[in-house]
């Protein structure tokens, strides 16, 4: 691998030792992956889905292995913000990789809520908001499939805190340069994305779903070409840095999402099979850079040559 300097950068102004995080819903709060993997060596970790009060999730089966991915229906399943200020917070504050909290809720109110809790608390370099839940006010409406909804939730976010805002966004929309931009104009530090795309899987002979609640969210490597179209096209409408997953396994594979114009990249799946897979990505894509001879990781971002 090449010299940590290589591969380190600056997101939004959280440093990275480098530029592969451990995605939100696919690494616990962190502190439990402690004996499989140094948690140290990872570039940052986004806990699981924080909400104002805990939550049971959605009824079984909850998960299922499609030909090229998952399909999930967890239900973002979560202690809430309390009791992760409580029992899991003070163990991250020991750790020298950046944690960053992610928060989603159901209301405007929600989110505020879970945000003047966790801002009075030390350990946290930032938040990612997971915009892609119903707005139970609004007739159902999620947030990120509406722009100006978006942008006021953003708005009324923003000056509740100085630490840097993520916004993560749906691939669940028409166009994507609406959302990125609402987020933009209201003050968001930066953007991820892609979440799940929502899907369904068929049990022929029962005639039923194969997840419990109906349809899921489908990720792993059957999603990434549509992630990176969607990356692509969300980096060239701000001027935010944008942080990319969506089927990444590879240390080839987080070099495509860094040419398509982000920053940074998230790591979900391939953690079910591998615990270890955003360290070991991290450590691929050193050696990528190495054997292109590209000095800094920063040289790639953003440098693809369209027809």
């Amino acid at each position: 691998m090449t010299s940590s300097s290589s591969v380190s950068t600056n997101l939004c102004g959280i440093r990275l030792n480098n530029p592969v995080l451990a995605a939100s819903g696919t690494f616990a709060y962190g502190i439990e992956f402690a004996s499989l993997v140094d948690l140290n060596a990872i570039g940052g970790i986004v806990v699981k889905g924080l909400s104002r009060t805990p939550m049971d999730g959605n009824k079984p089966p909850r998960i299922w292995e499609a030909e090229a991915g998952m399909i999930n229906s967890i239900g973002l399943q979560n202690i809430g913000v309390k009791a992760f200020v409580a029992e899991k917070l003070p163990a991250l504050r020991g750790l020298k990789t950046p944690i960053i909290a992610n928060v989603f809720g159901y209301a405007p109110e929600d989110y505020e809520e879970v945000i003047r809790v966790l801002d009075g608390e030390e350990g946290l370099a930032g938040y990612e908001l997971n915009v892609s839940c119903p707005n139970t006010k609004h007739g159902g409406i999620v947030f990120s499939s509406d722009p100006a909804m978006l942008e006021d939730l953003v708005g009324r976010l923003r000056p509740l805190t100085k630490r840097p805002l993520i916004i993560k966004l749906s691939p669940n929309v028409a166009k994507i340069e609406p959302l990125a931009q609402a987020a933009e104009r209201a003050g968001a530090d930066a953007i991820s994305l892609v979440n799940t795309f929502v899907s369904l899987a068929i049990d022929a002979r029962t005639r039923r779903p194969r997840i419990g609640n109906g349809y899921g969210g489908l990720s792993g490597p059957a999603i990434k070409p549509i992630a990176l179209r969607l990356v692509y096209e969300a980096a060239k409408a701000v001027k935010i840095p944008v942080v990319g997953l969506g089927g990444i396994a590879t240390g080839v594979d987080a070099a495509e999402f860094l040419i398509a114009g982000a920053t940074a990249v998230e790591v979900g799946t391939a953690t079910f099979w591998d615990p270890g897979a955003p360290v070991r990505i991290a450590r691929e894509l050193g050696q990528f850079l190495k054997e292109e001879k590209i000095a800094s990781v920063g040289e790639l971002v953003g440098t693809l040559v369209m027809p």
